[in-house]
């Protein structure tokens, strides 16, 4: 396996990675998400690609398909005069393939992550987990990853 910046080539395959991950917070969450829609739509994928600053990070095979994907972005997060001001380097997205969850590919993904980030001179790496998705939760703890902030909700 090998991890390497996305291509408009990858983009087919990122678009049903998308639509996987979609489909599991459409589980979790019904009264947000479209079920069998994706994040981005494939213009929107290629305008990314062209960003430096919202590189996409792919997991590819011995045939150079894509396994997994890390969507990402550096972000300087200048929230108040009474904070540190710091770079960031967030991920928007984490996915790898249903059909090959359980075979490091997300670990190998997280640890390129963060190498990149240490790379870029940012300070830490952040994302957000949706509550009940209990999987990436535990997943991104055994990761080494703490919570920071809690976002709340009160459905009217």
């Amino acid at each position: 396996m090998l991890i390497r910046k996305a291509k408009t080539s990858d983009v087919d395959r990122l678009l049903v990675l998308l639509q996987q991950v979609l489909q599991i917070h459409a589980d979790i969450r019904p009264d947000i998400f479209i079920p069998n829609t994706t994040k981005y739509t494939k213009d929107e994928l290629i305008e990314i690609l062209g960003d430096e600053s919202r590189p996409i990070y792919v997991a590819v095979d011995e045939s150079d398909r894509v396994l997994g994907y890390a969507f990402c972005q550096v972000k300087t997060p200048a929230f108040s005069t009474t904070m540190i001001n710091h770079s960031q380097l967030y991920i928007d997205d984490l996915c790898v393939d249903k059909m090959a969850r359980g075979t490091n590919i997300g670990r190998e993904l997280f640890e390129y992550v963060k190498a990149q980030a240490k790379a870029m001179g940012c300070y830490e790496v952040t994302l957000c987990v949706w509550t009940g998705n209990d999987a990436a939760e535990k997943f991104y703890e055994k990761m080494g990853m703490q919570v920071k902030e809690k976002v709340m909700e009160f459905i009217l």
